[in-house]
């Protein structure tokens, strides 16, 4: 790691918000609406983002989702990158049990490349899907799978970032390119910076390894809230000091939607929460317009689950949204908040995210 890297990891607050504030895309595709708009806009939050003081935006790996297009972090970020300059890009996250360590460490050393000190690596041991998805994608021929070997893909994914395979390990003379060995070989000048390793969870498994080797954790908070506060009480309680961090950094990933008026910032609500009922009945689609969730004859059971789903979405006015997250701060200590922003509708995402700049005061150009 570069001997900077805790300042890589660690935000700036920025206006009277009461930790640094990020962004996570899922790049979700309305239905009358395209894979392209949906990049299109990722493109115009994340400058909207890089504009009002954000300090990173990423993007989650998902598949076979139709109202999600973020199947590819890596190309995805590539294209984020040509066109912002600051604002830090990554993944949250790639999904390692899907990929080849060394596949993961040559993307992102290229994303590095590209923007150098700018790139977080964000993994998780999800599929990120359903289990016949996941077999595809990892060529296994068995469904399911749970992330066992999950410790020992990381350690050879920063092995191969760090270049460091220790003499008579058979990957010894494999390197990550762009990497480490580029510095090393005959006239090669050795970059400062490599991706900045996170570990993302829903659970304790992730944060308790996190804790143990030292590295940053991102807590899922928008679907799994029940598990937030025990999560980082363990991650922080396991915290082993480190060469990329000497103290704990916890962030947490929450679900957020202001709009100018607090019915509307609802129905947006209500219509992401319908698309939920149907991913979970094995039904994905793209996310629905208010005006069909609206009128959409929900059973008993679909009426609970959009009460249950919506507690834990921060939505209404600015302000409400601004007191929401002060409040879930309170609750966590969170050292960051990134707030994800679900809406069939782009320009509600893009006003969300104005809404809530403008309600903590950041600056109007960053």
């Amino acid at each position: 790691m570069p001997a900077d890297a805790t300042q890589e990891i660690r935000g700036t607050v920025h206006g009277s918000a009461p930790a640094p504030l990020s962004v996570l895309d899922l790049l979700t595709v309305g239905a009358g609406r395209t894979s392209s708009d949906a990049l299109r806009t990722g493109v115009e939050i994340a400058r909207l983002a890089e504009a009002r003081g954000f300090h990173r935006y990423w993007v989650a790996e998902h598949h076979a989702m139709p109202g999600v297009a973020s199947t590819s972090p890596a190309v995805i970020l590539a294209h984020i990158a040509a066109r912002t300059d600051r604002i830090r890009l990554g993944s949250g996250g790639v999904m390692l049990p899907n990929h080849a360590p060394l596949v993961i460490a040559e993307q992102f050393g290229t994303l590095e490349a590209l923007a150098p000190g700018r790139v977080d690596l964000g993994l998780g041991r999800a599929p990120g899907t359903d289990g016949a998805t996941a077999a595809a994608l990892r060529r296994t021929g068995r469904l399911g799978g749970d992330g066992d070997d999950f410790p020992q893909q990381l350690d050879e994914l920063i092995r191969f970032l760090d270049d460091d395979f220790p003499q008579g390990h058979p990957y010894h003379q494999v390197h990550a390119v762009p990497g480490p060995v580029q510095g090393t070989s005959p006239g090669g000048v050795q970059s400062p910076d490599r991706p900045a390793v996170w570990l993302l969870g829903s659970s304790g498994f992730s944060a308790q390894l996190a804790g143990t080797l030292g590295l940053p954790f991102a807590f899922a908070h928008h679907f799994a809230a029940h598990n937030t506060v025990p999560a980082l009480e363990l991650y922080r309680q396991s915290f082993k000091p480190s060469a990329a961090l000497a103290e704990p950094y916890a962030l947490v990933a929450a679900s957020a939607l202001a709009a100018d008026e607090e019915e509307e910032a609802r129905r947006q609500a209500r219509a992401y929460a319908l698309s939920m009922i149907r991913l979970r009945s094995g039904r994905p689609g793209l996310i629905p317009t208010p005006e069909e969730a609206d009128s959409y004859p929900y059973t008993l059971a679909e009426r609970n689950f959009v009460r249950s789903w919506n507690s834990d979405v921060i939505h209404g006015t600015a302000d409400e949204v601004r007191a929401g997250l002060d409040d879930l701060h309170k609750r966590t200590g969170a050292d960051e908040l990134m707030l994800t922003t679900y809406a069939h509708d782009d320009a509600v995402r893009l006003r969300s995210y104005a809404l809530i700049a403008d309600a903590y005061g950041l600056p109007a150009s960053a």
